[in-house]
């Protein structure tokens, strides 16, 4: 079970790297737009985080850790807010505001690494 369990991890791991990568391609390289693949790699990453966040696989007398569960819950839904909003003024404008943007990059990057690091 606990083998089944860093799978789900890695898998998680994989969509926030999705989803930055996308990012960076844009930031670095493209017209800083919201892109399909953002929202993918979003999803992946939100599935996987509430697969590890069900008590399946846990060991006898280990305990959730609810407040790293909670804070990564909360920037991804900031970050899914961004994309969203991002994409909707995309749409009307052309254009991502600045700070929707870079906010995605940097609310991804601290996800990612609250999931490694915490």
């Amino acid at each position: 079970m606990e083998t089944l369990r860093h799978i789900v991890l890695f898998i998680h791991l994989i969509g926030f790297a999705t989803l930055f990568g996308a990012w960076a391609v844009q930031a670095f390289g493209g017209k800083r737009e919201i892109t399909r693949l953002m929202h993918i790699g979003i999803s992946i990453a939100a599935v996987a985080g509430l697969a590890l966040a069900a008590p399946w696989g846990m060991p006898e007398g280990a305990e959730f850790n609810y407040a790293k569960i909670g804070t990564k819950l909360v920037i991804l839904l900031v970050i899914g807010a961004f994309l969203g909003i991002g994409q909707g003024r995309q749409r009307k404008s052309g254009a991502v505001p600045p700070v929707l943007f870079w906010g995605i990059g940097i609310l991804t990057l601290a996800n990612a690494g609250i999931a490694v690091l915490w």
